[in-house]
């Protein structure tokens, strides 16, 4: 491999002198972000092709509609061009030898660039698509869908003009609980092709991000329906029969401090 001597303070290209330019910043990365999570059983003969070898799938699952604000030291947040992004989390639930609990990303799609780097960086494969849902606003107000019972929300995501999710749901007024990513540690894949050697695939590497700060996770219950799509370009529908089981929303605030092997 020619490696190139550049003193360079890039943490992802492009790579140059000042590092001003790079696509990404090093961690750690600061998110808050208003979600909503629906968990299901799914019935997919197939789906373990979804996933690498790490466990034995239980048939459970979760989709996270999130509308995030992110930074590193904070000055994105006054340039929120840069900040804020929406995405939809597909996680599926894993019993690994040991039998403790895990989740696996296969599959999730952002609307900013800079999220999506950081994602594939975190071994979740992160794609284009377009995600809409409901904001809780803190006013008593027919259009702020307050945190109380009866409130309604929706989420949908779209993926190259194409329907892929859509979900709605109805607070119940009692709490929720952690769904998903929220409730297990979720395994991601890296790995990078070469193209020097377009020949050979490349052997992605399990890791788990380094979470730490949690904050809010007061995590109030609904009632959900979720429907999936088929879709040309994606593999959801090898999930096969899809039945909700559980839902809430609310807020979290995390900081990704970097990654370690699964």
């Amino acid at each position: 491999m020619n490696q190139l001597a550049f003193a360079h303070r890039s943490f992802t290209a492009p790579f140059t002198a000042s590092g001003r330019a790079a696509l990404v910043a090093a961690p750690p990365w600061h998110y808050a972000g208003w979600l909503l999570n629906v968990a299901f059983r799914y019935d997919g003969k197939e789906a373990g092709q979804l996933t690498p070898p790490v466990g034995k799938l239980s048939g459970r699952g979760t989709v996270h509609f999130a509308d995030w604000q992110a930074c590193t030291d904070g000055h994105e947040l006054l340039d929120p061009v840069i900040a804020q992004y929406r995405e939809t989390i597909v996680v599926l639930e894993i019993e690994r030898s040991d039998g403790t609990l895990c989740n696996y990303c296969p599959a999730i799609w952002v609307d900013q660039d800079i999220s999506l780097v950081r994602g594939l960086l975190q071994g979740w494969p992160k794609k284009i698509g377009s995600t809409w849902l409901t904001r809780s606003l803190p006013l008593d107000h027919p259009a702020a869908a307050p945190l109380r019972v009866g409130s309604q929300l929706g989420a949908s995501l779209a993926v190259k003009d194409r329907r892929l999710f859509e979900a709605e749901a109805r607070l119940t007024g009692e709490p929720g609980r952690p769904l998903g990513f929220l409730q297990y540690p979720t395994i991601g894949a890296v790995g990078w092709p070469d193209l020097r050697k377009p020949e050979q695939l490349p052997s992605p590497v399990l890791v788990v991000p380094e979470i730490s700060a949690r904050v809010g996770e007061g995590w109030h219950a609904a009632t959900a329906s979720l429907r999936v799509f088929a879709h040309p370009g994606e593999e959801m529908d090898l999930l096969g029969n899809v039945q909700t089981e559980d839902a809430s929303a609310g807020w979290i605030g995390i900081t990704v401090g970097g990654a370690r092997d699964a």
